[in-house]
């Protein structure tokens, strides 16, 4: 690999900023959001919208049985593996316009600059967007990325179904992106670039302009039931088996046992508990089951175990006290990913290059480039956000900030595909 070099591409961050405020359209909501859930018909309006400029910029579209969509556009050495750049434009039902979409469109428009200055890159390019990454309707997330790198079976992703009862399999032939072409061949591109809104405020508070990500941290996902037995709101409290009594301190121990489990470097975890179902979710009865999920991160994979083992330590303790059964479930687990050390260096020198400010840092949040890089070497490139603020209506970035992330994107990319000199 070599580093990065000097271009004149037309790369336009004018041009990428009013992509990210067409692709906006699609699925806008009143307070300024999207809601583009996946495999919805918004979905496939925005599918269609990047399927348009893609070709329009002599790319060629394929789509897998999964309904990821790859664009391919070809290098002068054909034998090479091809360099991917990608991410998503599914969306959380409140979400903003950056999250995912960014990605995609910073892709996009270096696509667009190498058709308009009719250059070649010695290794084929592509663009992907991945199905499913929100995980907002189908869970777990990153299900599209995670099938193609033979993490999930695609059976097992085709017969999810969502909490509405729709199954993703039918909603992908109903809105018409079930493609023919196999997920597993992704595995077999040479490198893969994604570019990212941070969904933290490091960056924004240090008045940087990009992160180079070294590397994600590690995931546990549970899911507890807490079984008592229902009763009437009126009858006395002495004797009751309350679920939502016990689940409440359960629940609330989700946030101590993160802040209590610290890292050798001092670092404590996260927790957070993102659903919660009652039954019967009657106003004058005390719920006999109540259902929740867990989320836990650390740095340190044995702190992550470590907050598990409290958690289900916890439930027991709990349960015993207030005489009900409480089942703490593991439902999903993503290790501590390292991303490839020569592609971040490259990230790394496209910043300097550029004269961006920078930092390196890792990834508390799950991402396609997450799962990719559990085969092929990757890394990630971050720009800020306003305030951190993500997964929300009033997610914002700055064009410059957009534009500087796209640059060390492409900059990394081309670096890496091998730009002809002319």
């Amino acid at each position: 690999m070599t580093g990065p070099v000097a271009h004149n591409l037309p790369l336009s961050g004018e041009r990428l900023w009013d992509s990210l405020m067409q692709m906006a359209r699609i699925g806008a909501t009143p307070k300024g959001g999207n809601n583009r859930q996946t495999l919805t018909d918004a979905d496939a309006e925005g599918r269609a919208l990047l399927q348009c400029w893609g070709e329009a910029c002599g790319l060629t579209l394929t789509v897998d049985r999964l309904g990821n969509m790859v664009f391919r556009r070809e290098g002068r050495d054909p034998s090479r593996p091809p360099v991917a750049i990608g991410s998503h434009l599914d969306t959380q039902p409140t979400g903003g316009k950056f999250d995912g979409v960014l990605g995609v469109l910073a892709g996009l428009e270096l696509m667009r600059a190498l058709h308009e200055a009719g250059a070649e890159t010695e290794a084929p390019l592509l663009l992907v967007n991945w199905t499913n990454e929100e995980g907002a309707r189908f869970s777990p997330p990153m299900l599209g990325s995670g099938a193609a790198m033979g993490l999930f079976t695609e059976a097992e992703v085709l017969a999810k179904r969502a909490q509405d009862g729709a199954v993703f399999g039918e909603e992908l032939r109903r809105i018409g992106w079930q493609g023919s072409a196999d997920p597993a061949a992704l595995q077999q591109v040479g490198a893969y670039l994604e570019l990212h809104i941070e969904q933290g405020r490091l960056l924004e508070d240090a008045g940087l302009d990009v992160g180079i990500v070294t590397h994600a941290l590690a995931q546990h996902w549970f899911e507890v039931v807490v079984e008592g037995e229902d009763a009437h709101g009126g009858s006395p409290m002495a004797g009751r088996r309350d679920a939502m009594m016990a689940a409440a301190p359960l629940i609330a121990a989700v946030e101590e046992i993160a802040l209590a489990t610290v890292s050798p470097a001092g670092e404590p975890g996260r927790g957070t508990v993102g659903v919660v179902e009652v039954h019967p979710s009657s106003r004058n009865v005390a719920p006999g089951r109540v259902f929740f999920s867990v989320d836990f991160r650390h740095s340190d994979p044995e702190a992550l175990a470590r907050m598990g083992e409290a958690l289900t330590a916890r439930a027991a303790e709990i349960a015993l006290a207030r005489k009900v059964t409480a089942t703490v479930t593991p439902f999903w687990y993503s290790p501590h990913t390292p991303f490839d050390p020569a592609l971040v260096a490259r990230a790394r020198e496209a910043a300097i290059a550029r004269g961006l400010a920078w930092q390196e840092m890792p990834t508390a949040i799950g991402h396609d480039a997450v799962y990719m890089a559990r085969k092929v070497p990757t890394v990630m490139v971050f720009c800020p956000c306003h305030g951190g603020l993500s997964h929300n209506e009033a997610e914002s970035i700055t064009p410059d900030w957009a534009t500087a992330g796209m640059q060390v994107l492409a900059d990394a990319a081309l670096a890496t595909a091998g730009l002809v000199r002319r």
